[in-house]
């Protein structure tokens, strides 16, 4: 919980300054404030901005990019990540249907403002290996789906109540589902670990230290 969104309220959190790891996200600038992390991109997100494309606009290399992203997350799941000479081809695919979509958006060298398509497609050329890394890369989901998970309490919450009546109060809520994530992520039994917590011995996962 903080009053900002940005990478002040990142920065106070102290967790994403000190991320080595993977970073999966939806390309908001912020995040990219941090080289230390590996930068994936959520394609979830872009599915849902190439449906948009195609179905409005009538984009058809949207409509392809989107059957290609799922192929290659059935692929993944089937037979698990690409050797080199595999993602080479895979890259190439990829890589073929930009190449249609530039026939339609060529890139811009000025400022100018442009439409959705150009900036997804820009994007996704810019970005080719943040897009690509869950075919490579064990460790990287297709999407950040699981973060989305984890807000959809806190955006229920606020729906049915209006809003939190204090600053307090959602700092303590925000807290509270925290821990339930984590224990949850880590397969504990919640009831037993929130009775720990209120004796005063919370669940702590290896490598991190009890805040204050």
């Amino acid at each position: 919980m903080h009053a900002e969104r940005g990478a002040e309220a990142m920065n106070d959190f102290g967790i994403l300054p000190r991320c080595k790891n993977w970073l999966i996200h939806d390309h908001w600038k912020p995040y990219f404030t941090y080289p230390d992390c590996l930068h994936a991109l959520c394609n979830e997100h872009h599915l849902r901005e190439l449906k948009f494309l195609a179905e409005e606009h009538q984009e058809s290399w949207a409509k392809e990019m989107s059957r290609f992203l799922l192929d290659c997350l059935e692929r993944r799941k089937s037979q698990g990540v690409l050797d080199q000479r595999q993602f080479k081809r895979t890259r190439r695919q990829y890589r073929a249907i930009l190449k249609k979509a530039r026939r339609r958006h060529p890139r811009r060298e000025d400022s100018r403002p442009q439409g959705k398509a150009a900036n997804l497609l820009n994007r996704l050329e810019d970005f080719e290996l943040n897009v690509l890394a869950f075919t490579i890369f064990e460790e990287v989901p297709f999407t950040n789906n699981g973060a989305e998970r984890d807000l959809r309490m806190e955006k229920t919450r606020q729906k049915i109540s209006g809003c939190f009546r204090t600053l307090h109060g959602a700092k303590v809520f925000v807290r509270i589902r925290s821990y339930i994530s984590t224990c949850r992520k880590r397969g504990r039994n919640i009831l037993e670990e929130l009775q720990k917590a209120i004796l005063g011995k919370p669940y702590m996962p290896s490598g991190f230290s009890a805040g204050p």
